[in-house]
């Protein structure tokens, strides 16, 4: 989420035009950044902004607003010196007994209040396994490379409007193109651990916050953000990229 002046406002779409070189020690949010926007651009895991930054729910976030990006410092705990022992001679303190609870009447049984309906889409728990599948059948273009500043997934060929498929099941955290160097650009996330990231759409399909299935079109594919019609596909872990030849099947 993010802001204009002080109201917090949804905007998903952002106008950044470059990915950070080096790993700064703080983001000065910008219009269309949400939290998913800026852990992924900084590798880390949206639960470590939340905690570096003490944010609470519902986790708004503003326009200018500073956010760490690594843990604030410890702070040493001052010494308390020991309270003073009773005197002897001290009277002994008088011990409070709090007043049985009224007993409540029984219910009406003629009378049924109706209790709400809540319906809640829970992640999986971390640690639940994730079964992953190709998001789209092209020619592998090239792989992951954790030394290599633009290598942090890979890349898979394919035609202008060919679909993008989710790899597996999960929610929409992000749909759009604020992020420099990915174009139009979808995060699925799939359970506490794992995040996957579809990048150059030509369209998007899956909207933010929507729900999809495993094989679910998301996306179409484009030249977005690039020279050529291919798919940049990642998987993070924790907030961190990891190689996605490592999970995805054999083929």
């Amino acid at each position: 989420m993010c802001s204009c002046a002080s109201e917090p406002v949804k905007a998903p779409i952002g106008d950044r035009t470059q990915r950070p070189v080096r790993h700064p020690d703080s983001h000065r949010v910008r219009q269309g950044d949400t939290l998913y926007s800026i852990s992924f651009l900084y590798g880390i895991s949206v639960d470590e902004l939340v905690a570096w930054n003490r944010l609470h729910k519902p986790y708004t976030i503003f326009k200018g607003q500073k956010l760490r990006l690594s843990p604030p410092p410890v702070s040493r705990k001052k010494t308390v010196p020991a309270p003073a022992r009773p005197s002897p001679h001290a009277s002994k303190p008088k011990i409070y007994h709090p007043p049985a609870p009224a007993k409540r009447k029984p219910p009406n049984p003629g009378r049924s209040r109706a209790e709400p309906v809540v319906r809640t889409h829970a992640l999986p728990a971390t640690g639940s396994k994730v079964i992953w599948s190709w998001p789209v059948k092209g020619v592998l273009l090239s792989k992951y490379s954790a030394k290599s500043v633009g290598k942090k997934g890979i890349d898979i060929a394919g035609k202008t409007g060919d679909p993008v498929r989710a790899a597996a099941a999960g929610k929409v955290v992000y749909s759009g193109s604020g992020l420099g160097g990915y174009g139009r650009l979808i995060i699925v996330k799939h359970n506490k651990d794992f995040l996957s990231a579809y990048a150059h759409n030509r369209t998007l399909i899956a909207r933010e916050g929507q729900w999809v299935g495993k094989g679910e079109i998301i996306a179409r594919m484009g030249r977005s953000g690039t020279d050529r019609t291919q798919l940049h596909f990642e998987i993070r872990k924790r907030g961190r990229p990891v190689d996605p030849l490592h999970y995805l099947p054999a083929r």
